[in-house]
C-alpha cells in the first residue's frame, strides 16, 4: 500500500456567491466522511473555492483500503446439529455461503450463546475503483435547494459542469463526475487566461492557477481583498468600513481581485449615510469610506475581477452605474419625508403579524400598553414609551425600508426627527431592534429599552399562546433570538424587572386573541422554561459551569437581574475552601429530608437538643438566620454561611439524625430543614456536587 496526494477540482459556470463557501466546506466534509467510512487513511484535507471551481487536496491518501478479516456469524450451535452430530440444513447453508465445509466453521461465544462462525480475509479495494462513487456521493449531498440540468444531460448540479480534474500523485484517475470525464486539465481566468491549465500533481495546483490569474484559495483571496480595500481607503485619507458578509460575497465573485476607487456627487450626502451604504453594498457590492471624523466620504471602493489596461474606464463605468442607484435612494428619502411617520399606521392595519394575533398595528398597540407599563419601573417616561411603540413599525411602510429592509428602525429614527418627535422616541425607533445578533450592542436609551423589551415579550407570549413556539430546529418567528435579546437587555442594563410579571401583563393585553385559561394552565410555564433554557445558554457561553446554573435555576428566580446576582454569588462561593464540604453536606441534608417519614417541624425545640454538636449547630443556625435577614448581598450571605462548615461537619460526624426517640429525630430534621433553607435562600448548593 502506498500513499500520494489527491487533487480534485470541479469546474463550473459561475457559482452563486452567497453559497460558495458553504458548498466548499460541505464538499470537504462529505468527501472526508466518505473516505473514512470506506477505511481510506489520509493525513489532511484542504478545500479551495473560486467562482468557477470547487477543489480539494487530500494529503497522503492511501491507494487502497486495508485488508481486513470479516467475522461472519451463523446459526446457534445448539440448533445447528442433529442428535447424531450431523449438520442441519441451516449449518450446511451457512458453510456453503462462506465457501467452506461445516467442519471448517468456528464456534464463537456471543452474548446470545455459542454460534457457528467463520472469518473471511477480505482484500481491500483500490482507490481507483471507489473514487468515482465517493466523489459523486459527496457532490450529491451538497446543500443545493434547486439543482439544474443543462443541455440534454440527465445530471443535476447547482450550475453546469464543464471539467473535472482528478490526480493521484502524478497519475490521472479515470472517473466520470457529474457526467464529465476526469483529466489533469483546468481552465484559467475566463478573460485574462482562458486557455487550459495542466497540473502534474496536487502540489502545483495553486501556483499554476495563480499564473493563470486565478487565486483559488478562498481565505487568502478574502484577505487580499481586505488589504487592497484598506490600501485604497488610505490613499483617500479615510477609513474603509468592511462588512464581513459583504467581504465574503465579493471574495466569492472574483478570481483575481483588483480594488479600484471611484467617487459620487457630494449632493447625495444629504441622504442618510445608512441609505447610501445600503445602496452601494446591496446593489453594486461596493465598500464605503469614512473620513477621520466618521463622516461618509463621496467615494466607493469596487473590486474588479480583471486587471484592466484602462482602469480609469472601469472606474468611470462604475461611477456611471452608481449614480442612478443613489438617485433612487435620494428620491425615496425625499418622498418619504412628504408625509408623517404616523400616517403609515393605516397601512400597518393591512399587514398581518400572525393570523390569530392580528395586524402589525394591533401588535404595536399592545406593545404601546406594555411599554407604558414597563416605563416607570426602569425610569423612563411612560408617554414617550407609549408614543415610541405606536410609531415603532411605521417605517416598514416607507419607500426606503421597502427597498432596503435592513434599514428598518434606522429610517424610523430619521423620519421621527424630521417630524419633530421627542428625541427619546426617535432613538427608540432604532434601539427597539437591538441586539440584532449575538454580541451586538444593546438599547441604552430607557425608552428604547422599554420598546425592545415590550416588543419581544408580546411576540413570545403571543406566539406561545397560539401554540406556535419553536419546535426542534424550526423557529419561524425567531423566538430564541428574541428571548436572548430580552434577557440580555434586562441583565446587562441592570433593569429590575420580573419576567413572570411581564408575561402576565402581556397575556392580559392579548387574552382576547388566545385561550387565557389554557395559557395560564401550561403555556406560561412552558414559556418560562423556554426563557430559563435561554438563560442557561447565555451563561454557558460565558463559561459558567452547568452545575452553577442548575443550582440557581432550581429556585426559578424570575428576575433576570436577580438570577445574575445569584450566579455571581455561587461562582464566588465555589472559590472558597469551604465550598466542597458544604455542598456535599447540603446534598446529604437534601437526601435525608427527602427520605424523612414524618412531617418535619418548622421550629427547633432547644429543650430537645442533647449532643454538644447539635447544640452548637442550632445556635449557629439561629445566629445565621438573624444575620442573613439583614444582608442584601447574596455573596455576603454565602460568605457568612461558609463559616458554618466546622459546625456542620461536627454535627454529621458525632450526631445520629435518625435517633430512636421520635421527638429528638424530628427536632434534628427541623434543624437540617433550617440549614437547607439558609443556603436555599441563594441557590441549591447541593447541585454543585458532580
Amino acid at each position: 500500500m502506498s500513499q500520494h496526494d489527491l487533487l480534485f477540482e470541479l469546474g463550473t459556470e459561475e457559482l452563486p456567491p452567497k453559497a460558495l463557501k458553504t458548498l466548499s466546506d460541505a464538499l470537504r466534509d462529505n468527501f472526508a466522511a466518505n473516505l473514512q467510512s470506506n477505511d481510506f487513511t489520509f493525513d489532511s484535507i484542504e478545500n479551495y473555492a473560486a467562482p468557477r471551481r470547487l477543489a480539494l487536496t487530500i494529503r497522503n491518501l492511501a491507494d487502497s483500503q486495508p485488508d481486513k478479516n470479516v467475522e461472519r456469524l451463523g446459526p446457534a450451535v445448539a440448533g445447528a446439529f442433529n442428535d447424531d452430530g450431523s449438520a442441519k440444513p441451516a449449518a450446511v447453508g451457512f458453510a456453503k455461503s462462506c465457501g467452506v465445509e461445516v467442519d471448517q466453521l468456528d464456534r464463537i461465544e456471543t452474548d446470545k450463546g455459542e454460534r457457528l462462525g467463520y472469518t473471511i480475509a477480505q482484500k481491500g479495494q483500490p482507490l481507483s475503483e471507489l473514487i468515482e462513487d465517493m466523489l459523486n456521493s459527496a457532490l450529491k449531498k451538497l446543500p443545493i435547494p434547486k439543482p439544474m440540468r443543462w443541455g440534454d444531460r440527465s445530471e443535476q448540479f447547482i450550475r453546469p459542469v464543464h471539467w473535472a480534474v482528478l490526480l493521484f500523485g502524478d497519475q490521472v484517475l479515470n472517473a466520470t463526475v457529474l457526467g464529465v470525464k476526469t483529466s489533469n486539465q483546468s481552465r484559467g481566468h475566463r478573460f485574462m487566461s482562458p486557455d487550459w491549465v495542466t497540473f502534474n500533481s496536487a502540489d502545483d495546483y495553486l501556483s499554476k492557477l495563480l499564473t493563470a490569474k486565478v487565486n483559488a484559495d478562498y481565505e487568502q483571496r478574502k484577505e487580499q481583498i481586505r488589504g487592497q480595500v484598506k490600501a485604497e481607503a488610505d490613499k483617500l485619507g479615510g477609513v474603509a468600513q468592511i462588512d464581513e458578509s459583504l467581504l465574503d460575497e465579493v471574495a466569492s465573485l472574483v478570481e483575481w481581485p483588483v480594488a479600484l476607487t471611484g467617487k459620487f456627487d457630494t449632493e447625495f450626502l444629504a441622504v442618510p449615510a445608512e441609505c447610501l451604504i445600503s445602496s452601494m453594498a446591496e446593489h453594486q457590492k461596493y465598500f464605503h469610506v469614512f473620513d477621520k471624523d466618521g463622516k461618509l466620504m463621496p467615494n466607493f471602493i469596487t473590486v474588479s475581477n480583471i486587471e484592466s489596461n484602462r482602469p480609469q474606464s472601469v472606474i468611470e463605468g462604475n461611477e456611471k452605474v452608481i449614480r442612478p442607484r443613489l438617485a433612487d435612494a435620494m428620491f425615496f428619502f425625499e418622498t418619504d419625508k412628504k408625509v408623517s411617520l404616523e400616517s403609515h399606521q393605516d397601512h400597518l392595519q393591512k399587514v398581518v403579524f400572525q393570523k390569530q394575533l392580528g395586524s402589525i398595528l394591533d401588535k404595536s398597540i399592545r406593545v404601546a400598553h406594555l411599554a407604558k407599563y414597563i416605563a416607570p419601573k426602569i425610569g423612563a417616561i411612560p408617554e414617550d414609551a407609549e408614543r415610541a411603540a405606536l410609531l415603532s413599525k411605521c417605517d416598514l411602510a416607507t419607500n426606503m425600508v421597502g427597498e432596503f429592509d435592513n434599514l428598518q428602525g434606522i429610517m424610523g429614527t430619521y423620519y421621527a426627527r424630521h417630524d419633530g418627535e421627542n428625541e427619546n422616541v426617535a432613538i427608540a425607533m432604532t434601539e427597539q431592534y437591538l441586539p440584532k445578533f449575538s454580541g451586538d450592542e444593546l438599547a441604552k436609551n430607557s425608552v428604547g429599552q422599554c420598546l425592545a423589551i415590550a416588543d419581544r415579550v408580546d411576540s413570545l407570549v403571543g406566539i406561545f399562546g397560539v401554540g406556535q413556539g419553536p419546535k426542534g430546529s424550526k423557529d419561524p418567528f425567531a423566538l430564541r433570538r428574541a428571548a436572548i435579546g430580552l434577557l440580555r437587555t434586562i441583565v446587562e442594563n441592570r433593569l429590575e424587572l420580573d419576567i413572570n410579571e411581564l408575561l402576565s401583563k402581556a397575556n392580559q393585553l392579548i387574552s382576547e386573541r388566545i385561550d387565557k385559561a389554557n395559557f395560564y394552565s401550561h403555556k406560561q410555564e412552558a414559556l418560562l422554561d423556554f426563557l430559563f433554557e435561554r438563560l442557561r445558554a447565555l451563561y454557558l457561553d460565558q463559561g459558567v459551569s452547568s452545575n452553577t446554573i442548575s443550582a440557581v435555576m432550581a429556585l426559578r428566580p424570575t428576575q433576570p437581574l436577580d438570577f445574575d446576582a445569584r450566579i455571581k454569588a455561587v461562582q464566588f462561593f465555589q472559590t472558597l475552601p469551604e465550598a466542597e464540604s458544604l455542598s456535599a453536606a447540603n446534598k446529604r441534608v437534601k437526601n435525608i429530608l427527602a427520605k424523612a417519614d414524618i412531617e418535619v417541624p418548622d421550629a427547633i425545640d432547644s429543650g430537645l437538643l442533647q449532643e454538644a454538636e447539635e447544640q452548637a449547630l442550632a445556635k449557629t443556625i439561629t445566629d445565621a438566620e438573624a444575620k442573613l435577614s439583614a444582608m442584601n448581598s447574596y455573596q455576603d450571605k454565602l460568605q457568612h454561611l461558609a463559616s458554618l462548615r466546622d459546625d456542620v461537619d461536627a454535627f454529621f460526624d458525632k450526631v445520629m439524625v435518625n435517633a430512636d426517640d421520635a421527638a429528638v429525630k424530628a427536632n434534628r430534621l427541623a434543624m437540617l430543614k433550617k440549614l437547607q433553607d439558609l443556603f436555599g435562600s441563594v441557590a441549591d448548593i447541593s447541585l454543585l456536587q458532580n
